[in-house]
């Protein structure tokens, strides 16, 4: 059993602490034990302790004009979360570094609702981070889980199944639609302002006894490459089976990035147990998508993954470093 928390530090007066202060007021019991110079936490007797960290950057994740501070908030936390789902962890504690340019200061609070809101219902709880200012808005969100068993992305064997959780080309074709000019569906906005990690989906897809398994933010096709890559196999991946949102297409989706939807292989065996008890663990779909093959290029030439059916994506996935800064 975890100590209870200690109370926070007591911290003297200035603009930078009455910022924590603000924040500490603002997140009440959801955050603990504030103001040392590091977090200590209980030894973990209960699994393996999973750590990751996520930059959430304005103008390269996100634009001002796109979405609300709460929501930014809400993107920066599921994109620090969601690593802890694609190992299969269940998040416990979490660091927030924030970067804050003047332009940002009145709305940081609400930033700050809507990271306590997804990390609350994750069931962890703040116990540290940093203040800066700067002229870029960023926030660095460090998060420690525990995971029964632990999936990483190196694990795929051949003659696996590739399956993906959910529906997909939400926040691509919401930004599309914002460069356009135009105002994005419902739906696509959704996916892209309010994303849910999959926590209930990685741990189960974990105990069911995935081989391998990252988290969908560079976009399908991109995530696939990663995973073949690590695992050192082929993800034949056929596109007549990608689960398409409402309104995308196949290429749009294999190459949206930011969807916090999962990506696994998992042996057939396995899969027949888990898919016949996945109604009583998701709400969200699990389609199979495509299945693992030796490293050996086939003789098309075509590069990991490849699509079978009659239509073949060439969508290379989401590149932070490919982006250019975006007008405002």
């Amino acid at each position: 059993m975890s100590p209870p928390p200690r109370p926070h530090q007591a911290m003297r007066e200035g603009a930078e602490f009455d910022t924590i202060r603000a924040l500490m007021a603002r997140w009440g019991d959801l955050a603990v034990d504030i103001g040392d110079d590091a977090a200590v936490l209980a030894p973990s007797t209960d699994g393996t302790r999973v750590i990751s960290v996520d930059a959430c950057v304005e103008d390269v994740h996100f634009r001002r004009g796109w979405i609300l501070p709460r929501e930014v908030g809400v993107r920066a936390a599921v994109a620090a979360l969601s690593d802890l789902a694609a190992m299969g962890a269940r998040a416990e504690s979490v660091l927030i570094a924030f970067v804050i340019p003047e332009a940002w200061r009145e709305q940081l609070s609400e930033v700050a609702d809507g990271m306590g809101s997804v990390i609350d219902e994750a069931g962890a709880r703040i116990v540290g981070g940093n203040l800066s200012r700067g002229a870029v808005f960023s926030i660095t969100t460090t998060v420690i889980g525990r995971a029964r068993r632990a999936v990483p992305r190196s694990g795929a064997r051949v003659g696996d199944l590739v399956v993906v959780t959910g529906l997909l080309g939400g926040p691509g074709a919401a930004i599309r639609a914002w460069q356009a000019g135009e105002t994005p569906t419902a739906w696509s906005r959704g996916r892209f302002a309010a994303p849910v990690p999959r926590w209930a989906e990685g741990e189960a897809l974990a105990a069911g006894g995935a081989s391998a398994m990252i988290d969908i933010s560079d976009g399908l096709a991109g995530d696939a490459r990663h995973l073949s890559a690590a695992s050192g196999v082929w993800l034949e991946l056929d596109v007549a089976r990608v689960p398409v949102g409402p309104g995308g297409s196949v290429e749009a989706a294999m190459a949206s990035g930011e969807e916090y939807e999962l990506l696994a292989c998992i042996p057939q065996v396995k899969y027949k147990r888990l898919i016949a008890a996945w109604a009583a663990i998701s709400a969200v779909p699990l389609t199979v998508v495509g299945v693992v093959r030796a490293a050996a290029a086939p003789s098309t030439g075509a590069t990991s993954p490849q699509a079978t059916s009659a239509t073949t994506s060439t969508a290379g996935g989401f590149d932070h470093f490919a982006v250019t800064k975006p007008e405002r």
